[in-house]
């Protein structure tokens, strides 16, 4: 079933959301977008579905500043963090509230900045409320932004480091904001699981010669999503 509604943040701003539900689900994910892209752009269409196929509920949301970007037709940067954990907190209160998760084991996500973002919720006490917080049971992070392109040396490990819950990163293996081998030199804590996909770029992409395809990349991330919320 596919459900869209808006709800309002703290500021007063929209957020809009996109809730997939399927029958039988065995767990509820909130995936949130990327700093380029929105909730609906196809990589979180085809991800979504894969999600659904698994037997996952997904609801997605957009952040203010993407809406307003579609509004105006001008390429607005991303609001700061303050403002992004803010309106991910809003989504994650009204699932709750409104026990859209049915009970289902919550997990938190998202593509690159989304997940940085979903991470950094869970890192700080003082960022979400206890209420909310002891609702969720891990965070996902699709192609994890260890640093800003050709900027190694500004590192974003804090949200994984002090983070409350297990994480799991997917990150493909020449990601530019944080490759394999830059990754293993971090010797990230016990509770980050990291998966590497071969020859796979920030959106998992890998090349046509490798071999491999986005499709198979895109479903082993999904598998490896849903054993991670079994586990």
């Amino acid at each position: 079933m596919n459900n869209q509604e808006t709800i309002v943040n703290e500021d007063g701003s929209e957020i809009n959301i996109i809730l997939n539900t399927v029958e039988n689900a065995k767990a509820f994910v909130i995936f949130a977008h990327g700093a380029g892209a929105n909730m609906s752009h196809e990589f979180m269409n085809d991800i979504s579905k894969l999600l659904n196929a698994s037997g996952i509920d997904v609801l997605r949301f957009n952040f203010p500043f993407m809406d307003k970007r579609e509004l105006t037709g001008k390429r607005y940067p991303p609001d700061r963090m303050p403002k992004l954990l803010i309106c991910y907190e809003t989504v994650i209160e009204h699932v709750v509230e409104k026990k859209l998760n049915k009970d289902l084991p919550l997990f938190i996500g998202g593509k690159s900045m989304g997940s940085r973002v979903a991470a950094s919720l869970v890192a700080d006490s003082d960022l979400l409320k206890s209420s909310l917080l002891d609702k969720i049971s891990g965070v996902f992070c699709i192609g994890y932004p260890f640093h800003p392109t050709k900027k190694p040396e500004k590192l974003r490990l804090e949200p994984l480091v002090e983070a409350n819950k297990p994480i799991l990163i997917v990150q493909g293996d020449r990601d530019t904001l944080g490759n394999k081998l830059e990754i293993i030199s971090y010797q990230l804590a016990e509770h980050c699981k990291c998966v590497f996909l071969e020859d796979g770029d920030h959106s998992l992409k890998p090349r046509v010669k490798s071999g491999f395809t986005l499709q198979a990349h895109m479903k082993r991330a999904v598998e490896e999503i849903v054993f991670f919320t079994e586990a």
